[in-house]
């Protein structure tokens, strides 16, 4: 008796190439070319910077809130509406192409911002859009926050797909959600050009750890700024150095191996094969949500509930609430070494 098998392999790109910081029109130009690029080198899966659409907002890093009214003003302006015209646009590419894409943009949603990260499948459909959890740092003064309604893996054509954005790999509890749902390909997305060579190696650590303990492949994007847009954002020799450096556009398999030379200066893309067979090998070993977990001794609750500010409730889903006592409040009850008292 024999077992046939057949191998599955996926060819994805990381992506790292300048925005237009003057027009979001100009950057969905970039993506569509850096699109056709990648379906010429026969790539199902491509992966975009963090909220490329229009542009990361770079100015909130080197300018005080006092002055950086206009700048968040034009974003606004220039942000995504979902869906809408950008979005139809990015769904005929992969159609077009037979294309999985990832791409992080700004959502414009009425009088809020949000970093949203959006998975299409080859077929033009959106399958996730998500916001970004907890915005880091200046970003807030940008976004508003997300929620764990959008935690979720989506099911595509190249495999079971799930998206983080920057500082979120900081959040265990964010990535073991998607390690639940068995992600086999991670697309994580951070700015580029930011911080400086530190940032750099942040992210080597983090991409490579996600693909050990997921047991999955991570696709990692990282934007570029040139010297010219650096100067347009500010003239302060010492504020530029903070928008250069963090670059690790990267492709991670999941024993935590790079399969091709990762890129970190000037624009490009990564492109390897994923032979999806190392998901296995790798969990053979070590499936941290599996054979290796232990839920009755850790586990995770996710509220799924989107967190919008109003909902309704029917009075048919509306029950009194009876406040109950519990064993273990019982317990927490009782004297140290003292056992509960039981009726005869």
């Amino acid at each position: 008796m024999s077992i046939t098998s057949t191998k599955r392999i996926v060819r994805a790109a990381a992506v790292q190439i300048a925005p237009d910081l003057e027009s979001g029109a100009g950057t969905l130009e970039r993506v569509g070319e850096a699109i056709v690029a990648a379906a010429r080198e026969g790539v199902q899966l491509a992966v975009f910077p963090e909220t490329f659409l229009p542009y990361y907002p770079y100015f909130s890093f080197v300018l005080p809130p006092v002055q950086s009214g206009a700048e968040h003003l034009r974003l606004y302006e220039e942000a995504v509406a979902i869906p809408g015209p950008v979005t139809d646009t990015v769904a005929s590419l992969a159609r077009q192409y037979g294309m999985v894409i990832v791409l992080g943009v700004n959502e414009r949603d009425h009088g809020s911002l949000y970093n949203t990260q959006l998975i299409f499948d080859a077929d033009g459909q959106i399958k996730v859009k998500r916001r970004k959890i907890t915005p880091t740092f200046h970003e807030r003064m940008i976004w508003g926050q997300g929620d764990a309604a959008g935690l979720k893996v989506a099911e595509t054509a190249v495999g079971r797909v799930g998206a983080l954005a920057c500082w979120e790999h900081y959040n265990p509890l964010a990535r073991y959600a998607l390690m639940t749902q068995h992600e086999e390909i991670h697309c994580s997305q951070f700015p580029g050009s930011l911080v400086g060579p530190i940032f750099s190696e942040q992210i080597e650590v983090t991409i490579r750890h996600h693909a050990l303990e997921s047991g999955c492949f991570v696709v990692n994007a990282t934007g570029w700024l040139s010297d010219a847009q650096i100067e347009s954002i500010t003239t302060d020799p010492k504020l530029q150095k903070a928008l250069r450096g963090g670059c690790n556009a990267a492709i991670v398999s999941p024993e935590g191996q790079h399969l091709a030379a990762p890129l970190r200066e000037g624009e490009g893309m990564v492109i390897a094969d994923l032979d999806m067979a190392l998901i296995t090998k790798r969990k053979r070993m070590m499936d941290s949500v599996g054979h290796y977990a232990r839920p009755e001794l850790l586990s995770l609750a996710i509220n799924e509930r989107p967190a919008t500010p109003v909902f309704s409730l029917d009075e048919a889903s509306v029950a009194p609430v009876v406040p109950t006592r519990s064993a273990h409040d019982e317990c927490q009850r009782q004297p140290a070494g003292i056992e509960p008292a039981t009726l005869d």
